[in-house]
């Protein structure tokens, strides 16, 4: 019977066993009853743990009190206090000469010089000895919470730095999966790792079958779900509806009734994999105290495998690729890029609709298929369609039969602003109903939208479905334009720089130091499309230098470094017309300048002009102006045109 929580403790703490081959030393004294310690003679060491020991003894202790220790090992002594917490009978040739056993709990300043014993007393052990003690001992211990776990994870670390150093790995793993059963009540265990070659999640160790039958997409199942989140499961597949478990079991024979799985992590804490035990015997589902013990063994098989960190070219999995070699990569290391890569893990595997916006030529087309590929769709189809500069039939057409055909897939609509306002109806009650008009098929496919502009400011113009914005903005992305992540400038650079010159089978060349300066300093109106662009004319004007250090010609710049993305006089219509008076040519130059600061701010023009320090009407005013202006050039002695400001506005976003 236990007669206190540290005595509960006790029996919950992981102790290392001691031998008497071991040449540890242990010594005990108890007080007398007229409070002087004395030494008590007959006494054995039998366990040690960060918290406390065990010992035998032919002396009577009485539990809660206090006894001198002090323990040697090699060079190694510590001399402490402890508080007995346990007791009971041990076995001995008579009554009168039968041995107690005790346990006894330390106070928490003696846990670190306790942990210094452990670690040299356990790195002393042959590594069969340890390998049988880790064996019998750490999978067999439960811990009342999964803070009381934590007290023995350095201990468990520790344990296992050598683990790599075992004669027979694969049979020590095969033992602990045998543990592993027995501890949970389960009928099978696996060990799955990820091989990044064929993104897939194989089976390294399985217990009850073949370990060779085990493989699969690494985005499938449960076993998917943990490895891609990192978030542990414990799922009943009668009431959870496990499709991918019946897959399968088909294959091997075996009905899965309930899962519980936890991930694997590296030395660098990637997820490496995901250690999966299968049906729990007579229950139907793994309790909460077996959720707590998967949290121990998830540990102890992360140490097993701490130096597994396979890199490829091949591998769709960005933790485990060389970015340089993969086609669709989000490429830098700016704060920004930082946060778009968060959001990645983040939205990746939801099912709502997301929208992208940001400036053109920052990447947005990109990171709608990189969604894609890196969440739980990534197996299914994915398909773009552009709304910009088509014929609405034909884009009608092409909307319907992709939401159709894309099952379990990604539909990309790119520049959604472009899109009629009709087929906006349409596609908001397509979503909403989660079904083509028409047609009882239930839509399974998840919507990204991209968008250059601000659709807020199209929806105040009535320029695009309220409904349907509310719709896409359940999931919202802003992808900045390239001037405000300049610190990705030069990993973008490399990156183009590798992707054209394999294209052109050239040896890989780099920029100058100066070139790099001059692009660090550009402001990129283009933003990344215009600096690819740039990248492929370096490399096609230097086809015979390893290191680029001339930016074309002046008849074929490689680009314009003596504009940022703003206004230049020489390119604004009439501008420079000395027979139009001053007062309309300088009414053309505000045009130009309002119609660049409305594109800067997503077609917003209430920022735009907030921006420019001058009112909103004003703007409008202004806008109106200079498109009178603008038409009586065009259609001298025409009447008046009508305002086009939605129109200048469009073509500024």
């Amino acid at each position: 019977m236990l007669t206190s929580l540290a005595e509960f403790k006790y029996y919950q703490s992981f102790r290392v066993p001691v031998e008497s081959r071991d040449d540890v030393l242990f010594f005990l004294e108890q007080e007398d009853e007229y409070g002087k310690f004395c030494t008590v003679n007959k006494v054995k060491l039998m366990d040690v743990s960060m918290t406390g020991m065990g010992f035998t003894t032919d002396a009577r202790i009485a539990v809660g009190e206090t006894i001198r220790c002090a323990i040697q090992f090699k060079r190694f002594r510590h001399e402490f206090n402890a508080t007995i917490v346990r007791a009971f009978n041990g076995k001995g040739d008579s009554p009168e000469e039968a041995m107690m056993n005790y346990g006894a709990e330390l106070d928490k300043e003696e846990f670190p010089p306790m942990k210094r014993f452990i670690e040299q007393y356990v790195n002393s052990l042959p590594p069969e000895r340890l390998k049988d003690s880790l064996t019998s001992l750490a999978l067999t211990e439960r811990f009342s919470s999964a803070e009381e776990g934590f007290e023995m994870f350095s201990l468990l670390l520790s344990l296992f730095k050598d683990i790599t150093q075992f004669g027979n790995k694969e049979k020590f793993i095969e033992s602990m999966l045998e543990e592993i059963t027995r501890i949970l009540n389960a009928q099978r265990a696996t060990i799955f790792l990820i091989n990044p070659d064929s993104n897939e999640l194989e089976a390294v160790a399985a217990l009850g079958i073949q370990k060779e039958m085990l493989k699969f997409d690494y985005r499938k199942g449960i076993a998917g779900s943990v490895f891609t989140t990192g978030v542990s499961l414990n799922i009943d597949c009668k009431t959870d509806k496990v499709r991918f478990s019946e897959e399968i079991d088909k294959v091997t024979g075996f009905l899965t009734k309930s899962i519980i799985c936890a991930p694997i992590h590296n030395r660098e804490d990637k997820i490496i994999g995901v250690i999966e035990i299968l049906n729990k015997r007579n229950e139907d589902r793994f309790t909460a105290e077996d959720e707590k013990t998967m949290k121990v063994l998830g540990l102890i098989c992360s140490s097993v495998f701490h130096n597994y960190n396979p890199i490829s070219e091949k591998s769709l999995i960005r933790r485990f690729s060389t970015p340089y070699d993969r086609e669709h990569a989000w490429i830098g290391r700016s704060p920004s890029t930082g946060d778009v890569r968060k959001s990645i893990v983040k939205l990746k595997d939801i099912d709502s609709p997301l929208l992208i916006s940001g400036e053109a030529g920052t990447g947005k087309r990109l990171l709608a298929r990189i969604m894609h590929n890196e969440g739980k769709r990534g197996l299914h189809p994915f398909h773009q369609v552009n709304c910009q500069g088509v014929d609405p039939a034909d884009l009608e057409k092409e909307m319907f039969s992709k939401l159709e055909e894309c099952v379990g897939g990604t539909v990309s609509f790119a520049e959604i602003s472009h899109m009629p306002l009709n087929l906006q109806q349409k596609l908001h009650h397509c979503l909403k109903e989660r079904r083509v008009e028409g047609s009882q098929i239930s839509l399974d496919v998840r919507v990204i939208a991209t968008t250059s502009v601000d659709l807020k400011g199209l929806v105040e113009e009535s320029r695009f479905n309220p409904d349907l914005l509310h719709l896409l903005g359940t999931s919202e992305i802003n992808v900045e334009p390239l001037r405000k992540r300049k610190p990705d400038v030069e990993d973008l650079s490399s990156y183009f720089l590798r992707k054209e010159c394999r294209k052109q089978g050239l040896l890989l060349k780099e920029l100058s130091p100066e070139l790099k300066e001059i692009f660090a300093q550009y402001n990129w109106p283009g933003n990344v499309a215009e600096l690819e662009q740039a990248i492929e004319k370096a490399v096609l004007y230097n086809p015979k230098t390893h290191i680029i250090t001339e930016l074309g010609t002046k008849s074929t710049p490689v680009l314009d470094t003596s504009k940022h993305g703003g206004c230049q006089l020489d390119h604004i219509p009439h501008a420079d017309d000395p027979a139009i008076p001053l007062k309309d040519r300088v009414c053309l130059v505000e045009r130009e300048m309002i119609l660049a600061e409305i594109k800067r701010h997503k077609g917003n023009k209430s920022k735009a002009a907030t921006a420019m320090g001058i009112s909103r009407e004003a703007l409008r005013k202004k806008l109106i102006m200079s498109d009178e202006i603008m038409a009586n050039l065009k259609n001298p002695g025409a009447a008046p045109a009508a305002p086009v400001v939605a129109d200048d506005e469009k073509s500024a976003a």
